[in-house]
């Protein structure tokens, strides 16, 4: 299934991962994770993307879902969710409330909790969410060994810094051109920004962003830890700059939203010289 996000190479490689971790057996073939996988059921909250790809993952090993989406997730995502046979439980305002019904609903020994995001005490499924996402960052360095056109300059949009850890850790451990690493948040839930200048993880307040997929006002520890050490600065963008983004990405027949222009309306604000080359990830396609 086209998932449309980079995300798809997240949680459902986390839930291979998981079902591999309970496989006896040294080598595993795709029949033993199904076997291992078919009384089990994957929870998590999503601002969609995420709970579409353990979705799609759960189904592709004959598993089960159960995804909490707050109100404010479109209703794109349930119409997804359900064709991969995921159930989708409404809960909470916003994505701090699902993630707590999502940690209440596997306490209750509901199926095996599956989160993008990181906590004390709560770290292997994320990091292994993350460990998918670092294919992105290795598949450009060797286009990048090949054209040799490697970027000055890296934008990477966050809501709770997943791919922006992911992907800052892979360049710092192996291209060979280091470029400069910009991490870009709603101006809403700059939650990465904030922690940062205060040296420890904070919680932030703010409105609903059009961002949704970054509107999260919790960052991810994992990512935390990685993007304090190895990136060069942490910026926001508007509601308004990265609407604005998305369309002059339209125009340039890139279709997407304003959580995955975000970057880009990072890039158009920074205005860089002439010799700068920038790379932008535009991080999904269009939501009807």
């Amino acid at each position: 299934m086209r998932q449309g996000s980079f995300k798809a190479v997240g949680g459902g490689y986390a839930v291979a991962r998981l079902v591999m971790g309970r496989a006896s057996k040294s080598k595993v073939m795709l029949s033993d994770l199904r076997e291992n996988a078919c009384d089990k059921t994957f929870i998590c909250a999503s601002a969609g993307n995420h709970g579409v790809s353990v979705a799609a993952g759960a189904q592709y090993l004959g598993a089960s879902s159960r995804i909490h989406l707050s109100k404010r997730v479109p209703s794109e995502f349930i119409t997804r969710l359900t064709r991969l046979g995921a159930k989708v439980i409404r809960s909470g305002e916003t994505y701090e409330d699902s993630v707590s019904c999502a940690i209440e609903d596997a306490a209750q020994g509901n199926g095996i909790h599956l989160a993008d995001g990181s906590w004390p005490g709560y770290t292997e499924p994320p990091r292994l969410v993350m460990e998918g996402y670092t294919i992105i960052a290795e598949e450009m360095r060797l286009d990048f060994e090949q054209c040799g056109d490697w970027p000055s300059h890296v934008f990477l949009q966050a809501g709770v810094g997943g791919l922006a850890g992911a992907i800052t850790y892979m360049i710092r451990k192996n291209w060979a051109v280091q470029p400069h690493i910009c991490v870009v948040e709603p101006d809403f839930a700059p939650c990465l920004h904030d922690s940062m200048k205060a040296g420890y993880l904070i919680d932030v307040q703010g409105p609903a962003s059009n961002m949704g997929r970054l509107d999260c006002k919790t960052a991810s520890l994992l990512a935390f830890e990685i993007l304090s050490q190895k990136a060069d600065a942490f910026v926001t963008v508007s509601d308004q700059q990265a609407q604005l983004a998305a369309k002059a990405l339209a125009a340039q027949s890139v279709a997407t939203t304003p959580s995955g222009a975000a970057g880009y309306a990072a890039f158009l604000q920074a205005k860089l010289d002439e010799n700068s080359n920038a790379l932008i990830i535009v991080t999904e396609g269009a939501i009807t």
